[in-house]
């Protein structure tokens, strides 16, 4: 029995060092996202080592990753091909500024990323974090605007239930009650229009129907207020933090052609939803038409293109936004940086990630384990408390139904609480069970997942 067990059952037996260590991280450590009074009852989990999918815990207990250590790890914890990357870059530069210098992994991994959109998007601005990705494409499309001659464009469209990051430009475009109500005074409002959200489709209405509809939406605002708006900024197919909302990718084709026509910059935020989550490599090539890819004017990634070793975020854009910034008055540069900026450690650990994508022919590899996912999963497609099951790619989710109020506010707390004694880290949003596990899991850890997911939906509901 490892501790989480002998913890929830009120054992005085627990592992010495695993009480050590929560007790000590409860008086010294802030932890993110969480009401702390939240772990008098609930334990943190004390994890020693990570091997593959698997974490462990101080006690040897072990839980499958199922969510990637929020999205972000790839190839599995200590990945060898990643550690020696990483050992080899230690012994020749660990950090230098990037202002004024450069280095190989820098160039390397942005050149290659610029590739992989064909050279549409061939400049990379680089930073350690998602919302810092997100602040500098604002910045950078309002800056675009304003050495364009066009001041008056300093406006933001996001959409319903969107989440784009927790500083303070990032929540302006963020559109989730929990994360945005209590910083309500700081920020500059956005304009919020309609979700393409599959799940909001009416009586007759497909998926592509709702896409439409919203698009709709989009364009009556753009028609009233492109002289002001700057950008639109979506997550391309999935709107993660919104409870994995899928949409069709006919959405990206629509606010693509929108942007053209009403001269408003395309932010997509792929920092969740790129680096092949949802079966490409990156989620905007799903919008592809007769002309090609319409890529977007900025491209936000992180999360996942360090293969979740170190902190890094990227923007990239394409030459026409470049340019605009390239002049002798310093004023019109793009004066933003992050101390860590194109970290070498971390560009040579996404480097050592895409060369796995590259050897391993990974998006062909995900195709065979989303179908597999799905097939495992089937049972719950039909389970009568399961509403929208869905699947986008390596993304699997589906909603509970749960009729008692009280229930419902904690059903995420009960589910991932059960769900570590069933050797498993699932973290529902809200109502919301979603999988967005490492690319290598086996056929037996996909159907050790599929049939404990099933056992603990059945248990919190059924309690």
């Amino acid at each position: 029995m490892h501790y989480v067990e002998q913890y929830l059952n009120a054992s005085l037996t627990t592992d010495r060092v695993a009480n050590d260590w929560i007790a000590r991280s409860k008086k010294s450590v802030w932890h993110p996202c969480t009401q702390m009074q939240h772990h008098e009852t609930v334990p943190l989990v004390p994890v020693s080592h990570g091997r593959g999918a698997w974490l462990y815990d101080a006690d040897g207990g072990r839980y499958l990753d199922a969510i990637s250590s929020w999205w972000v790890n790839l190839f599995g914890h200590a990945n060898p091909r990643i550690n020696a990357a990483l050992k080899e870059q230690l012994d020749l530069l660990e950090h230098a500024m990037l202002a004024g210098f450069t280095h190989e992994p820098v160039i390397a991994l942005s050149e290659k990323l610029s590739a992989l959109t064909g050279h549409a998007l061939g400049h990379c601005f680089y930073a350690s974090d998602g919302a810092s990705a997100t602040e500098i494409a604002l910045k950078m499309s309002f800056h675009y605007w304003r050495n364009s001659g066009k001041d008056g464009k300093r406006e933001f469209v996001c959409l319903k239930g969107s989440y784009h990051g927790e500083t303070v430009g990032a929540l302006a475009v963020t559109d989730v009650a929990i994360f945005r109500d209590a910083y309500g005074p700081l920020l500059q409002q956005a304009h919020v229009v309609m979700s393409p959200d599959a799940r909001a489709a009416g009586e007759g209405e497909s998926a592509a129907d709702v896409a439409r509809r919203a698009a709709g939406e989009l364009e009556t605002l753009l028609r009233q207020r492109s002289e002001s708006i700057a950008a639109v900024i979506i997550e391309p197919l999935v709107q993660c933090a919104a409870g994995m909302a899928m949409y069709d990718p006919v959405y990206l084709q629509q606010v693509r052609a929108l942007c053209d026509r009403y001269q408003v910059h395309l932010i997509a935020d792929e920092i969740a939803v790129g680096c092949g989550r949802t079966g490409t490599f990156f989620a905007s090539e799903q919008a592809a038409n007769q002309d090609g890819t319409a890529w977007p004017d900025f491209l936000c990634l992180s999360k996942g293109i360090s293969g979740g070793y170190l902190p890094l975020s990227l923007v990239m854009t394409r030459d026409a936004i470049y340019q605009a910034f390239y002049d002798p008055d310093l004023a019109r540069g793009f004066l933003h940086s992050h101390s860590y900026t194109g970290n070498p450690l971390a560009c040579r650990a996404a480097l050592a990630t895409l060369q796995i994508f590259e050897e391993d022919d990974v998006l062909r590899r995900n195709r065979e384990r989303s179908h597999a996912i799905a097939a495992a999963f089937a049972p719950l497609r039909d389970h009568p408390k399961a509403r929208h099951f869905r699947q986008r790619g390596m993304i699997l989710a589906f909603d509970a139904v749960v009729d008692e109020p009280d229930k419902a506010a904690t059903f995420s707390r009960r589910f991932f609480t059960e769900a570590l004694r069933q050797e498993l880290l699932l973290r529902p949003i809200g109502r919301t069970v979603y999988l967005m596990p490492p690319y290598i899991l086996d056929d037996e850890e996909i159907a050790l997942l599929a049939a404990r997911t099933q056992a603990v939906f059945d248990r919190v509901l059924g309690a």
